[in-house]
């Protein structure tokens, strides 16, 4: 889905080029906005993105007023209770007719909606609560592109974290892919076709050699762009024959479940990390959970080194 941050971001790159260095002058009164954020009561993923607040404020060149509320809160409110709340937060800006002109190409474009009173602007922050997903206990999922240095860098910390013995035993971690399927032309993945095949032969590993999985990413990891994934996986203890043996049948129909699966939590940021099923996390808020603190950038020294970014 498009995001009003990325128009916010051409916005902000275009203005300097636009407009000559103000002068010294005394500050006009801005117009103010009125703004809902409808936040998650129970994780902090769900609530208000201060930066993004202030960026839509710029974006509008208005003064943002926020008022925040709870689901439940909001649904009390008439004017409120049909919208769709299965992802928090939720952004809401007060209709009038400057804040419509200003919005009108977000509109067209399906980066926004808009009710009788107000625009709706869903699924505009990296992180944030899926509130229709029903909770799968203690496990975290990691999304990655196989061939993605900074989704590499994730798997890597969490390889560290098992090997220092500070992964946290009553958790678990999952590997999911970022990948495309369309029945027509196929699968595409951002790094290339030999992503995606990537994708497939280690769905295979985590089905066949559970065990052996973090393993052989400990030695593919190493190079990961390498042609010779045959022999990672034979230093690893994995038959390669096993696994091409069910590549075209039973892998792609694995990869087609990660593709599907992706697409239902809006997911293509490589890492992005998902909580209990619910909560969608960066690299960053990933390592506040309870027992993954192995993540936190401050924590790196020493250790794996942990993305400042994503693919």
């Amino acid at each position: 889905m498009k995001k009003l941050v990325s128009m916010i971001l051409v916005a902000a790159l275009a203005a300097p080029l636009a407009v000559a260095a103000p002068k010294k002058s005394t500050p006009s009164k801005q117009t103010k906005a009125e703004f809902i954020v409808v936040e998650s009561g129970e994780y902090t993923a769900g609530r208000e993105d201060l930066r993004l607040t202030a960026g839509i404020g710029q974006f509008l060149g208005m003064e943002p007023v926020v008022t925040k509320m709870t689901q439940l809160q909001a649904m009390q409110d008439e004017t409120l209770a049909n919208l769709d709340y299965s992802f928090l937060p939720l952004y809401l800006i007060k209709k009038t007719d400057e804040v419509r002109a200003k919005m009108e190409p977000a509109l067209k474009q399906g980066v926004a909606k808009e009710t009788a009173d107000y625009i709706v602007l869903a699924h505009q922050t990296r992180t944030g609560v899926y509130t229709n997903k029903e909770a799968q206990k203690n496990v975290m999922e990691i999304f990655v592109m196989s061939q993605c240095p900074y989704g590499v860098m994730a798997e890597n910390a969490v390889i560290e974290a098992k090997k220092a013995g500070k992964f946290p035993t009553d958790k678990t971690v999952r590997l999911r892919y970022i990948v495309n399927y369309d029945p027509n032309k196929g699968f595409s993945s951002l790094h290339g076709s030999a992503e995606w095949e990537e994708d497939v032969r280690q769905l295979l590993i985590a089905k066949y050699y559970p065990t052996k999985l973090w393993q052989y990413l400990a030695i593919r990891n190493k190079d990961y762009r390498s042609s010779r994934w045959d022999k990672a996986m034979e230093e690893a203890g994995i038959n390669p024959s096993k696994i091409m043996k069910k590549f075209d049948t039973e892998g792609l129909e694995l990869l087609k479940a990660e593709a599907a699966y992706g697409k239902e939590y809006n997911i293509n940021a490589s890492p992005t990390f998902l909580w209990e099923g619910k909560v969608v996390l960066d690299f960053g808020t990933a390592s506040e959970i309870e027992g993954f603190s192995f993540l936190s950038p401050s924590r790196a020294r020493g250790g794996a080194a942990v993305p400042t970014g994503s693919c």
